[in-house]
């Protein structure tokens, strides 16, 4: 991820969720080299992990455009980076009010919303969506930009578990699929050229994070293990082992984890985690993906029952717990 360390600088968990879950796909030129350093940053989805990006990348001096459907849903991004930015300005400052509003200020003079997806990208040099976790949906939506954008502006996806290669098949033939950033998670597809990976290796610099290397495979690194973890709990559930609280309670207290497999469930979004799991289970059973089980990938009752009933965790208000 971009910007998974903001936890270090930042006590906002959904600028920590949202950095967790940054994956990049780019579109590149396989001849052309970026025309300099990186800029201007465009987000597509305003909601928390969107917005935790762009606070990340205009907390660190990048310009960001923050794009999405209506002005509904990008006022609701500002409000997330202004309720997070007043804790972190709150922690900065504790006994100035006027730094703190100095900080919140410098940070949304480097943000600007609109709900044009063409007119986002027209000064991009990088784009991040973190929309649905569909991949028709971001195909489509790469597509669009594959038009309106400049051609060495590189694309990038929030994807959780979807393929880089995938996603970036919507793109027109002169560009070339790229890497995906997570915690930095950097991973290279074979196309993916050197220019288009230093380029992405700069912006991770200067947001001050350590990359590491992975292959385009289903979670790349810390969702492959971390979306098992989950699974895991919930069948844990399924079978009677032990309550939601009780699962939750002995990971945090006993492993030391920050927060419990079906907590975290539920902050990423019950919906989200069905569709990894869905998406998954289909590359299985198509036999595109030999290093996944069927069992590992088996349908969750309890998470579809949740899914059907619009519990969809913290956004919803009730997943496995209520908040």
């Amino acid at each position: 991820m971009l910007v998974r360390n903001l936890s270090r600088t930042s006590p906002n968990a959904v600028t920590t969720i949202a950095a967790a879950r940054l994956a990049v796909a780019s579109r590149h030129l396989s001849t052309a080299k970026p025309t300099g350093p990186i800029q201007t940053i465009t987000l597509f989805g305003a909601g928390l992990m969107g917005a935790g990006i762009a606070q990340a990348a205009a907390h660190n001096g990048f310009q960001v455009i923050l794009c999405d459907v209506n002005t509904k849903a990008t006022d609701n991004g500002r409000a997330i980076i202004q309720k997070s930015l007043a804790r972190i300005a709150k922690k900065a400052h504790p006994e100035s009010s006027s730094d703190q509003e100095a900080l919140i200020s410098s940070v949304f003079e480097n943000i600007s919303t609109t709900t044009d997806p063409a007119e986002a990208v027209t000064s991009a040099d990088l784009v991040v969506e973190a929309i649905v976790e569909n991949l028709k949906i971001k195909r489509d939506l790469f597509a669009l930009l594959d038009r309106n954008a400049r051609e060495k502006c590189i694309f990038a996806s929030n994807t959780s578990s979807l393929s880089i290669r995938e996603i970036a098949e919507s793109c027109s033939k002169e560009r070339r699929s790229s890497p995906q950033m997570k915690l930095v998670e950097v991973i290279k597809t074979p196309e993916t050229s050197d220019e288009t990976i230093e380029s992405l290796l700069d912006v991770c610099n200067r947001l001050k994070k350590s990359p590491v290397n992975c292959n385009d495979t289903p979670g790349f690194i810390v969702n492959r293990l971390l979306v098992p973890y989950m699974f895991e709990a919930m069948k844990m559930v399924e079978r009677g082992d032990a309550t939601p609280a009780d699962i939750d309670t002995a990971m945090k207290l006993g492993a030391g984890y920050p927060m419990g497999p079906l907590e975290l469930a539920d902050f990423v979004g019950l919906d989200t985690c069905n569709h990894i799991l869905s998406g998954w289970r289909e590359k299985v059973e198509n036999g595109e993906e030999n290093a996944l089980t069927l069992e590992m990938v088996a349908e969750s009752k309890t998470l579809t029952e949740l899914v059907e009933a619009g519990k969809l965790g913290r956004k919803s208000g009730e997943g496995f717990f209520k908040y």
